[in-house]
C-alpha cells in the first residue's frame, strides 16, 4: 500500500502540469469565442474592470482531475469512478449555466428552478448509488454512525449544500480554487493515513477480509483523485491568481462542489465537511443571514455585501489578502479535523 504515497503525488503533479500547460492553450480559444464573464451591475464596483475576462477556465480543471485520476487510480476505480462522474456531471450543470450567460450576453444563466431540479435529481442518483454500493452503504463515519434509509436524504443535503457552497464562494481571483486545494489536500493525507494505518494493523494481525481490502483499494482510488482535484486547483491558479487571466465558471465551481462532495461521502468523513469546509459553510450562512435580514427586517441588512467575501472587499480588505485569510483558516481547520480523525480512527 506505499504505492498510494507515489501515486497520490504523481496524480498531484500531473494535474497540476495539465492544468498549468491548458492556460495557454484555452484561454486564446476562449477569447477568440467570446467568451467573456459578464459581471453583475449589483456587485463591487471594482468588478466591473473584469468585465469579458474568459470565463469557462473550470474545464482545464476538469480535465486535470480526469486525466490524472485515469492514470494513477489504475485498478482502483471502485469509487473514484463515481468521484469522476459526480465532478464530472455537476459541471455539466455549469456549463449549460455559463453558455447560456454567454449566449445571451446576460450575468444570470440557468433560472433557479432550472439548477435545482437538475441537482435534485443528480444528488438522489449518487445517494441511491453510494446508499447500495457495498463498500459506502449508510456509513458516514467509519463503521460507528449508520443512518439506515435516511442516508440517502443525508447524502442529498450534503451534495447539493456543497455545491451551491462552493459555487457561492467562486467570487475573487483565486478564491475557490485556493481554499478547494487545501481541502482536498488535506483530505488526501486523511485518506493516506487511514489506508496505511490500516494496512500496518492487517498486516501485523494477518488478518483482512475481501471487503476490507477491497475498501482499502477504494479508498487509495479516492486519495488519487484528492490530490488530482488538489493539482488541478493549483495549476488553474498559476492563471487564475489576482489578476485573474481566465475565470473558472459555474462550470468550473460545479465541478469543485460535486468533488468535495465526493470526497466527504466516499470516504466517510462527512461529518469533517462543516470543520473543514468552513469558508464554504461561512459563505452559505452569510448568504442566507443576509436574505432573511432583508426581508424581515424591512430590507435591513447584515453585511456591506454577501457573500461574505465581497463584504471584507467593501471594507477595504484587497483581494489578495481575502484569499489568503481564507486559505489560512482552511488550512487550520483542515489540521483540526485531522487531528479529530487521528483520535477517532
Amino acid at each position: 500500500m506505499d504505492t498510494i504515497v507515489v501515486n497520490s503525488l504523481l496524480a498531484l503533479i500531473t494535474a497540476f502540469g495539465v492544468a498549468a500547460l491548458l492556460g495557454p492553450i484555452l484561454i486564446p480559444v476562449l477569447h477568440r469565442l467570446k467568451f467573456g464573464q459578464n459581471v453583475r451591475d449589483d456587485g463591487p464596483q471594482t468588478h466591473l474592470k473584469k468585465q469579458n475576462t474568459p470565463t469557462m477556465g473550470g474545464v482545464m480543471i476538469l480535465i486535470a482531475i480526469v486525466i490524472a485520476t485515469l492514470i494513477f487510480a489504475r485498478k482502483n476505480y471502485s469509487l473514484a469512478i463515481i468521484a469522476l462522474l459526480m465532478a464530472v456531471l455537476f459541471g455539466l450543470i455549469g456549463f449549460f449555466d455559463d453558455f447560456i450567460k454567454i449566449m445571451k450576453k446576460r450575468s444570470l444563466g440557468l433560472r433557479a428552478w432550472q439548477k435545482i431540479v437538475a441537482q435534485f435529481v443528480l444528488a438522489l442518483g449518487f445517494a441511491l448509488v453510494m446508499y447500495f454500493h457495498p463498500q459506502i452503504g449508510s456509513t458516514i463515519w467509519f463503521d460507528r454512525v449508520d443512518l439506515g434509509i435516511f442516508f440517502i436524504p443525508f447524502a442529498m443535503f450534503v451534495i447539493i449544500g456543497t455545491v451551491n457552497s462552493v459555487n457561492l464562494i467562486d467570487g475573487l481571483d483565486g478564491l475557490s480554487s485556493s481554499v478547494t486545494s487545501v481541502y482536498s489536500t488535506a483530505t488526501g493525507v486523511m485518506i493516506v493515513l487511514f489506508v496505511l494505518t490500516y494496512s500496518h494493523r492487517a498486516i501485523l494481525t494477518a488478518e483482512q477480509t475481501v471487503l476490507e481490502q477491497n475498501m482499502l483499494e477504494g479508498l487509495s482510488g479516492m486519495s488519487v483523485f484528492a490530490f488530482a482535484t488538489a493539482g488541478g486547483c493549483l495549476g488553474f491558479l498559476v492563471h487564475n491568481v489576482y489578476p485573474a487571466k481566465v475565470f473558472m465558471g459555474d462550470l468550473g465551481a460545479f465541478t469543485l462542489g460535486g468533488a468535495v462532495a465526493a470526497m466527504a461521502l466516499l470516504t466517510r468523513t462527512s461529518l469533517l465537511l462543516p470543520l473543514m469546509g468552513v469558508m464554504y459553510v461561512a459563505t452559505s450562512v452569510s448568504v442566507i443571514l443576509q436574505v432573511g435580514s432583508y426581508k424581515l427586517r424591512n430590507k435591513k441588512r447584515i453585511f456591506r455585501m454577501a457573500p461574505l467575501h465581497h463584504h471584507f472587499e467593501l471594507g477595504g480588505t484587497p483581494e489578495t489578502k481575502i484569499v489568503s485569510m481564507y486559505s489560512v483558516v482552511t488550512a487550520i481547520a483542515s489540521a483540526g479535523a485531522l487531528l479529530v480523525f487521528w483520535l477517532c480512527k
